[in-house]
């Protein structure tokens, strides 16, 4: 088998989903560091990997590939994962959550963007607790909707987990206060109880200095 790599930065919610999904599965790699804050993203290197000038991107049976939740999904089929439900309905629901996060509120809050509204005036705190707390109300919602139990659909582990541990984490850090989504805390931290899960802590993955 081919080397894994995996091009990071340790605070983007994209690349925190991908370390997630790597850990639960036990697959080892190889960890590049991509300084966003540092612009590495918009250099020839990284654009000539991922063209979109981001992270994550993952070099996995001999292919590269970017976007966390392709990545999340190939590594699903690939290596029959269990993050998805064998039902249709409940596979769309866990969906409805992943997509919710990764596609309506990261996209939102992303680097270049809240960059870019600070730029025209908003202040980047500001910015960050408005789109989570209302994309957070979204979620709490689709959760009361599904299945009860210890994760986002019931006491299985699935791809809305992967994709809500790093929006938790997000929101914490801008200070969004949490007690107003029971549900989604509790699912996330349900998630961040597991071994494997809270070892793709940024925290843990931080580079030295």
């Amino acid at each position: 088998m081919s080397k894994i790599v995996f091009y990071d930065y340790w605070r983007s919610s994209a690349a925190y989903r991908v370390r997630i999904g790597l850990n639960l599965l036990g697959l080892a790699y190889q960890c590049v560091p991509v300084d966003l804050v540092a612009g590495e993203q918009r250099g020839a290197e990284n654009l000539g990997r991922n063209p979109q000038g981001l992270v994550p991107t993952l070099e996995i049976d001999g292919i590269r590939m970017s976007q966390s939740l392709a990545i999340l999904e190939y590594l699903n089929e690939t290596r029959c994962a269990g993050w998805l439900p064998q039902s249709p309905v409940a596979s769309a629901q866990v969906r409805a959550v992943a997509y919710a996060i990764s596609m309506d509120i990261h996209p939102v809050c992303n680097l270049r963007v809240a960059r870019h509204a600070v730029s025209i005036g908003a202040t980047m705190e500001g910015w960050m607790q408005h789109f989570i707390t209302l994309g957070l109300a979204g979620v709490e919602g689709l959760l009361a909707q599904g299945s009860p139990g210890r994760f986002c659909h019931g006491d299985d582990l699935s791809l809305a987990d992967i994709c809500l541990v790093p929006q938790v984490y997000n929101a914490q850090r801008w200070g969004v206060d949490m007690a107003a989504f029971p549900r989604v805390a509790k699912s996330a931290a349900g998630a961040s109880a597991l071994p494997e899960v809270a070892a793709a802590h940024p925290d843990l993955v931080k580079p030295a200095g």
